[in-house]
C-alpha cells in the first residue's frame, strides 16, 4: 500500500511540474504584473483566453505573434506592451500552457 501511494505522489508531482514550470516562466517572464490565472487582472485571466481560443487552429501563432509584438483592443482598450525580450520558445511555451488552461 505504501508503495502505490508514494508512486501516486511521484505521479502527481510529475505531472504538475510542468505546469509549474510554466508558471514560474511566466513569472520570469512579468507576465504575471498584468495577468493572472483565474481573474482579471490588467488582462484577460489566462483562462479566459483559453476559453475564448479554444477550438481556433491557428490560437498558438495569432498568440505567439501578439505577446511578441504587443496589441490593443482584442480584451479592452488598455494595450498589451510587446514582449520582444522574451525568447520566441519561451513565448510558444508560454501560449500552449495559457491555451491548455494554465493550472
Amino acid at each position: 500500500m505504501k508503495i502505490v501511494a508514494a508512486a501516486l505522489i511521484a505521479a502527481g508531482v510529475m505531472v504538475s511540474a510542468p505546469a509549474m514550470a510554466n508558471l514560474e516562466l511566466a513569472k520570469k517572464s512579468n507576465c504575471m504584473s498584468c495577468h493572472m490565472v483565474d481573474k482579471k487582472l490588467v488582462g484577460p485571466a489566462y483562462q479566459d483566453v483559453a476559453k475564448k481560443y479554444a477550438g481556433d487552429k491557428d490560437a498558438v501563432k495569432k498568440l505567439t505573434e501578439k505577446v511578441k509584438k504587443g496589441g490593443k483592443g482584442v480584451w479592452g482598450e488598455v494595450p498589451m506592451p510587446p514582449n520582444s525580450a522574451v525568447k520566441d520558445a519561451d513565448i510558444e511555451t508560454l501560449v500552449k500552457w495559457i491555451l491548455a488552461g494554465a493550472k
